[in-house]
């Protein structure tokens, strides 16, 4: 995919190129046409995803993240949007993924986990931390490193994303607030989003808020 027209409204700031190692660029562009492949039937979702790829490369850049990761884990982390819902949940239950209720009530979610679980068997060169990031892109997690907060954000803030308040107020911050920051005003806002459409809001999602709105709270951070 091509950059959008939508690209010029909001990129994030810093570098937009990265000088890649022989291997690294050759990686990025088999891992890029086998996402091109298995998203070929659905434009929109390859379109996300080359996007979010790219924004999380330059927030990587911004916040001395591995560009080469964000990258990677942006190009592949809506790899199983295309498996139809009871596969997915399917393979969920084969994979004895537990979220703490009824998988189908997780079904946002289930692409991701399912993902990061499969596909290192396709990719093992790939490390641990590109997996984590994968896992929990929307679900978040009590341990957020920073790929998984670069990944997170860039899912939600990626150009091609249509402006909302609480999704410009996320870019407004890029580069000026810290990343922990910038993740949190995106985790924090999605929850909103999801009460104000009245949409159900997993048990697990509530504890996770808690657990990083009390280790914020340690460190000082509102």
């Amino acid at each position: 995919m091509g950059s959008s027209r939508n690209d010029s409204y909001w990129k994030p700031r810093g570098k937009s190129k990265v000088s890649y190692k022989k291997w690294q660029r050759a990686s990025i562009k088999q891992i890029e046409s086998d996402v091109r492949k298995q998203l070929s039937s659905k434009p929109q979702r390859l379109a996300h995803s080359i996007s979010v790829a790219r924004t999380s490369e330059r927030l990587a850049c911004l916040y001395g993240v591995d560009p080469y990761l964000a990258r990677v884990a942006g190009l592949l982390h809506d790899w199983d949007k295309v498996v139809p819902n009871d596969e997915l949940v399917a393979r969920a239950k084969k994979l004895k993924i537990d979220v703490g209720v009824p998988l189908g009530s997780a079904m946002p979610l289930l692409h991701g986990m399912v993902a990061a679980r499969e596909l290192p068997k396709r990719y093992p060169k790939l490390p641990k931390e590109v997996w984590h990031a994968i896992g929990c892109h929307t679900s978040a997690a009590k341990d957020m490193g920073p790929l998984d907060m670069v990944l997170f954000v860039a899912d939600g803030i990626e150009p091609l994303r249509r402006p909302s308040k609480g999704i410009q107020e996320t870019r407004d911050m890029v580069g000026k607030a810290p990343l922990e920051d910038v993740f949190w005003n995106a985790f924090v806002g999605g929850i909103v989003y999801v009460l104000q459409g009245g949409r159900y809001l997993l048990p697990r999602t509530i504890d996770i808020y808690n657990s990083l709105a009390r280790e914020r709270a340690r460190r000082g951070r509102s």
